[in-house]
């Protein structure tokens, strides 16, 4: 049966909070780490992974007021420190010292990471009914795959 935020239960509210501001703490990180990469990226490939690294960290930037606004709607409190998403993030922090083969890989990383967080989130919201916080999973993730696919075709 499909739900409204309102309709949730208090437990079930709770849950999807929390996994949707796992999703934030995660886009943050990633968002740092592309833009990061953008910045300290070199070699051959410099232009294309200058361009595609800015394509990610401008999508994921988007991804996390959307994600934190849907936090919102839940009537939960969206994580704003970034202590608090580095704390929180199974994708870790880059000082952007590596070849671009290794910002490659750790950026795909990142973005599986992230589709295997959203995957969860959706599949809890379905759960419970929340249609709307279930598509915005799906959407998201299929960002994040389709970003790790560009990232994993470099390595080829």
């Amino acid at each position: 049966m499909t739900q409204t935020a309102a309709a949730l239960s208090p437990d079930a509210q709770t849950q999807i909070v929390e996994a949707l501001n796992q999703a934030v703490a995660e886009t943050a990180v990633t968002t740092m780490l592309a833009q990061n990469f953008h910045w300290n990226v070199t070699g051959m490939a410099f232009g294309p992974l200058h361009e595609l690294f800015q394509k990610i960290y401008e999508d994921h930037f988007v991804a996390q007021d959307d994600l934190a606004e849907r936090v919102k709607a839940l009537d939960g409190h969206a994580e704003g420190t970034l202590a608090g998403m580095i704390s929180r993030s199974k994708v870790e922090e880059h000082d952007g010292h590596a070849s671009d083969k290794e910002m490659i890989k750790t950026l795909m990383m990142a973005q599986e990471t992230l589709a295997k967080t959203l995957a969860g989130c959706g599949e809890l919201a379905a759960d419970n009914g929340d249609t709307l916080t279930e598509d915005l999973c799906i959407e998201r993730g299929q960002a994040h795959e389709k970003f790790a696919w560009f990232l994993r075709a470099h390595l080829r």
